[in-house]
């Protein structure tokens, strides 16, 4: 990345969190629709409960990613804190 324009670098990363997204997205559904609706369909449309168990799959898959992103925005900035610390020590021991 370090011979990318910073508008190639912009679009690399948009790129990146597009796929991220479409495969968040692609799991979520894959599970909730595994988990809220059977294999063989009675019906064309989606059951009461069927729609009801969808959106609570949904929200519950979206809760849990956030928490998980938060989680790890939060390691990684403990890390980065950790390394500047470990080189600032590392340079007084020079």
């Amino acid at each position: 990345m370090a011979n990318l324009t910073s508008e190639q670098q912009m679009k690399l990363l948009s790129d990146v969190e597009m796929e991220m997204m479409a495969d968040m997205y692609n799991r979520m559904m894959n599970a909730c629709q595994k988990k809220c609706v059977p294999p063989k369909y009675k019906e064309s449309d989606l059951s009461k409960g069927e729609a009801v168990c969808l959106d609570r799959c949904v929200a519950k898959y979206l809760e849990v990613h956030e928490r998980i992103g938060k989680k790890l925005t939060s390691l990684s900035i403990q890390d980065n804190e950790n390394a500047q610390k470990m080189q600032s020590t590392a340079l007084k021991f020079k």
